[in-house]
């Protein structure tokens, strides 16, 4: 027997057909209009220069992810910020080591650089690793190379002051050798500075178009072992961005981030539709219950002896940040306001100094 089916029935099966191919408890994503999205820029406590600068340049219709890069840039470039770039931190040899990723929204690609020396800008290698080549990510010397091959110019990284604070660390360390501490007693301000210093810059931002992008650059922990690589570069731990739901990025202690894929597992908790904070909350809180597996990041308490902290935006606008312990801050620019504001935190009391003094971090 023929079956005749007309163009009506045709078009009513197909559709019943599509919706019927759905997995039973999931949920289309349908990103919301353009005209719905309220441009944002996010960051570290650090980055309030950087927020500043990414915004002006959205309100004049730059692309979010050349906004973020030119707003970090500015603490890259600058000496006295002891966190990233020219004037960063050096590692245990004395040698000034940078990493950076960057993702893309829009295009959903990436690109990094770690272990980077003398080019203070990685942020911006980064950017031409996603763009330039069929790579993630390129390390040490190879980053190098391939910096120089793009008219990147090398530059000792180490200032007066990033030297003074690697040296006085090291007279510190043993009175066994042949490095004589200073004959005050009394800890460098500078030092102090540094057993306290994130280390790190994040920026994320959504413009007008509903079209997110992220950065994170550092000069990682001071005093690392020579090639330590962090979570900065690592996409999915230090950044990550989907743009259809959000962006994140990080600060804090790298290895727990690695360990846990941080930013990812915020961007998949607002998938679920939690807020940007609430992410960054139940994130850090997955974090906190595996770090009862590392005695060695553990205080008496048998808390995080380390800090992190997460940043995040929606595809809405909405962001938040939170921080393993109270008294963190962080940057963002809002469309009217460019301000600093508390993050949101898991415990009550502040950061344990013991976690930098006890050379966790240093």
């Amino acid at each position: 027997m023929t079956h005749s089916i007309t163009r009506r029935k045709f078009i009513k099966t197909g559709i019943s057909l599509s919706a019927a191919s759905f997995i039973p408890g999931t949920k289309k994503i349908i990103p919301p209009e353009k005209d719905r999205s309220r441009p944002v820029v996010i960051s570290s406590r650090n980055g309030l220069r950087a927020t500043e600068k990414a915004m002006k340049m959205i309100s004049e219709g730059s692309d979010s992810l050349d906004a973020v890069i030119t707003g970090v840039n500015i603490i890259e470039d600058d000496p006295e910020d002891i966190s990233v770039g020219y004037g960063g931190l050096p590692n245990e040899d004395g040698v000034v080591e940078l990493d950076s990723s960057v993702m893309h929204g829009p295009t959903h690609n990436a690109g990094a650089v770690a272990g980077l020396r003398n080019i203070k800008n990685p942020s911006k290698v980064a950017k031409l690793v996603m763009e330039r080549t069929a790579h993630a990510l390129l390390v040490g010397e190879g980053a190098l190379r391939f910096a120089k091959s793009h008219g990147f110019k090398e530059e000792n990284l180490l200032t007066d002051r990033s030297r003074k604070i690697w040296l006085k660390r090291k007279e510190m360390l043993s009175d066994s050798d042949f490095w004589l501490p200073s004959a005050s007693e009394k800890i460098d301000p500078d030092l102090r500075a540094a057993l306290d210093s994130h280390g790190t810059i994040n920026c994320c931002a959504l413009d007008a178009k509903g079209d997110l992008a992220g950065v994170t650059t550092t000069s990682g922990f001071f005093f690392k072992i020579p090639g330590r690589v962090g979570d900065s570069p690592i996409i999915g731990a230090g950044l990550y961005v989907d743009n259809d739901i959000g962006a994140a990025g990080s600060t804090g202690l790298g290895e727990a981030n690695i360990l846990t894929c941080g930013s990812n597992a915020v961007v998949e908790f607002m998938r679920k539709g939690h807020s940007p904070e609430e992410a960054c909350i139940k994130t850090l809180v997955r974090i906190s219950e595996k770090a009862k597996l590392w005695p060695r990041y553990l205080d008496e308490n048998g808390h995080p002896a380390f800090d992190l902290n997460f940043y995040a935006i929606n595809k809405k606008g909405e962001y938040g940040a939170a921080s393993l312990w109270k008294g963190r801050r962080f940057a963002v620019h809002n469309g009217k306001e460019n301000i600093l504001r508390e993050c949101a935190f898991l415990y009550k009391k502040e950061r344990p100094v013991s976690a930098f003094s006890s050379g966790l971090y240093v």
